[in-house]
């Protein structure tokens, strides 16, 4: 068991460190060049469909390795990703047309960026479904 070794675990927390700088100074700079909500609901979207995309590659085509996907998923798509402020930004919307909208972009994009990353999984690897697909 290599994968158990204190210096390959290490090594992995390092790259998921340098994934999560890199998604977190990424989401500082869509903040900085869009106003809050839209900047908030961008890097939802995207990184949802990076996930998705991440999530049914190794499904249907596996040309990812485990580690490259935790580095992304784990490291850079969590700290580009924000959940609670997207829900700061829910509490404090001036108006219930404003909740209903951010909830709306934030789950709606979301889910399209889920399905539209595994589009592109699919067309990129053979369909031979190992039985972790839901939908």
């Amino acid at each position: 068991m290599a994968d158990d070794h204190p210096l390959i675990r290490l090594e992995t927390l390092a790259l998921i460190a340098v994934g999560g700088f890199a998604g977190s100074n990424l989401r500082l700079l869509a903040m900085e060049l869009l106003s809050d909500v839209p900047s908030i609901v961008l890097v939802n979207a995207a990184g949802s469909a990076v996930l998705g995309f991440l999530v049914y590659e190794a499904e249907y085509a596996g040309h990812i390795g485990s580690r490259t996907r935790t580095v992304f998923a784990t490291g850079f798509l969590s700290s580009l990703t924000t959940y609670s402020t997207f829900a700061l930004q829910t509490a404090f919307a001036p108006s219930p047309v404003a909740i209903v909208g951010i909830v709306a972009a934030n789950y709606g994009l979301g889910i399209a960026g889920v399905l539209a990353g595994r589009t592109v999984a699919r067309r990129l690897g053979h369909l031979h479904p190992t039985g972790g697909e839901t939908a």
